[in-house]
């Protein structure tokens, strides 16, 4: 738990919340920061913060869709993050809960989050900033966490162009299981950024007293990067939608191109077994066409012309 004040233009670390700063008539401007929720986090929740109690077991949950809540004296809002050091287990995102009150913001993740590493950051080098107050340290959180889906999306692209060139160019090795994953991956792009657009949107219109006509302007402009960003993974679930019908209609072509040469072989040697079985019994010569000492040689000229004749067919039919 990390818990910084700021008053009179100095901004310190505290390791508790004093009741007094969270008053009608305090000047402070508090951001507590929880990375795990113990029953102390619990507590500062309920008891100190007295948020509402639904609102509390949404934060404590592990996973929760993009939302945003109105209570009486403050506003409880999840959006989801771009998880840190995880590109090699493909798009992946966490939800960081937000309380926003008149002079405080509780944020709540359960991972580490690279926007709000970023922020405290920044708050060691200027901690004046944080006098801007609550509200403009939750929009400065935000536009961060927007911002770092821009490279994942340039990545999920990247991914489905070098694919693209692999289902076109053909080879052995199949790339299904990339495809299926990367079409995941957009997936839950596509699910997070629709509703977080929604959310951030809501912020831009002035619905709250919490949000300053100054301070939605700055949100619009975070709406309108997620309305790219969903545009982006819209575009990019029709391209691997439409790349992987591709790639089964190009495995089913191959697929009748092999099925269609076995079924020519399997035909010339069709009349081939016949012959040789028919010569193959146990009769005697003479009562056999061209049953004689050279009946080898007959057997043989007649399954080269039976298959030279069948190829010649089958080509002049453009079977071959």
């Amino acid at each position: 738990m990390t818990v910084l004040v700021h008053k009179d233009g100095v901004t310190r670390k505290v390791d508790a919340v004093d009741p007094a700063w969270l008053t009608d008539e305090a000047r402070e401007i508090v951001w507590v920061d929880l990375d795990h929720i113990g029953e102390v986090e619990k507590r500062l929740l309920s008891e100190t913060f007295h948020f509402h109690e639904l609102a509390v077991e949404d934060a404590v949950a592990e996973s929760h869709h993009p939302k945003i809540e109105p209570y009486d004296k403050f506003l409880y809002v999840i959006l989801h993050g771009i998880l840190a050091g995880k590109k090699a287990k493909g798009f992946e995102t966490q939800d960081i809960d937000f309380f926003l009150g008149r002079n405080y913001l509780v944020t709540v993740h359960l991972k580490a989050s690279r926007s709000i590493a970023e922020e405290h950051s920044v708050l060691a080098r200027h901690g004046s900033l944080l006098g801007d107050g609550p509200c403009a340290l939750l929009h400065r959180i935000i536009d961060r966490m927007v911002d770092h889906y821009g490279p994942e999306v340039d990545g999920l692209e990247d991914r489905l162009d070098g694919l693209e060139r692999r289902v076109f160019a053909g080879g052995r090795s199949s790339p299904l299981r990339d495809i299926l994953g990367l079409k995941s991956d957009i997936a839950s792009l596509r699910r997070v950024t629709l509703p977080q657009r929604d959310v951030v949107n809501r912020l831009a219109r002035r619905e709250f007293i919490q949000i300053s006509d100054a301070l939605s302007y700055r949100f619009r402009d975070v709406h309108d990067h997620l309305v790219r960003l969903a545009d982006e993974a819209i575009f990019l679930q029709d391209r691997v939608t439409g790349l992987l019908d591709a790639y089964i209609s190009t495995q089913s072509h191959r697929l009748n191109q092999v099925m269609k040469v076995l079924t020519v072989i399997a035909t010339i040697f069709m009349p081939l077994t016949v012959l040789t079985s028919m010569y193959g019994m146990n009769v005697h010569l003479p009562h056999l066409p061209f049953g004689d000492e050279a009946q080898f040689w007959w057997i043989l000229g007649m399954m080269l012309v039976s298959s030279g004749g069948m190829l010649w067919v089958f080509r002049r039919m453009d079977w071959l």
